[in-house]
């Protein structure tokens, strides 16, 4: 089998001054690309706090992140941040959106923000990802005038807009209704499958872990479980 693409190795994060409080406790973790994971656990239990030292938005404690083979630990800042921005996607369950914005520019913020102005590329990979989810009717909405689905699309169109190795969700359908939720899911699926784009997905909802390839269980900061779905 190829090297992972992420490789969590004896990951620990403490948090506290005087009295530390232990929020990861040792994770060993790899994802391969094109996988599709859930990661679940009761509140409290550092599903957040993973997914967060894996976007490398918080460093850890004890241990190590390598992602696509470089070793995340001995990067200084100004790399982290080009390493999040060429390889990593983020939806979340509050989608972040500019709501002054429209759709079209929220999705070309990422490069945007990079370049420090909008060109006719940026646009036409924007109409693009915006197509490919539907809402080419939507692209001039300004988001706060779209439904909460319509929303998140935006949010995923955003994240996968740089076509990342990896996207990372953190309870994308947990504001959604069934059908809206069911949408959202299909959609990260389909961007997993024909971009062999790999997916951790935060989620508290069973019907969704259940049609992940692979559940991962954390509880109290441990990986209890790691198993595949036959489905």
């Amino acid at each position: 089998m190829a090297d992972p693409l992420l490789s969590v190795r004896g990951v620990v994060r403490d948090y506290g001054e005087h009295v530390r409080t232990r929020a990861l406790r040792g994770i060993d973790l790899d994802l391969h690309r094109g996988e599709f994971a859930a990661l679940i656990g009761p509140s409290g239990s550092g599903k957040s706090t993973l997914l967060n030292i894996v976007g490398l938005l918080d460093r850890p404690t004890e241990g190590r992140v390598l992602l696509a083979g470089t070793d995340t630990s001995v990067l200084p800042e100004p790399e982290l941040t080009t390493l999040r921005a060429r390889w990593l996607g983020f939806v979340f369950q509050f989608h972040h959106l500019l709501p002054a914005f429209t759709a079209l520019e929220n999705v070309m913020l990422p490069e945007w923000a990079d370049a420090g102005m909008p060109t006719r590329e940026m646009r036409e990979r924007a109409e693009e990802i915006l197509a490919a989810v539907g809402l080419t009717d939507r692209a001039q909405y300004k988001t706060r005038d779209l439904s909460g689905g319509q929303q998140q699309r935006v949010a995923i169109a955003r994240a996968m807009v740089r076509r990342p190795l990896l996207v990372l969700a953190d309870e994308p359908t947990g504001n959604l209704d069934t059908e809206s939720a069911d949408d959202v899911f299909d959609l990260m699926r389909q961007f997993n499958r024909e971009h062999h784009t790999s997916f951790l997905v935060v989620t508290h909802d069973p019907r969704i872990a259940a049609r992940c390839e692979r559940v991962i269980e954390i509880i109290d900061g441990r990986i209890t479980s790691d198993k595949s779905n036959s489905s």
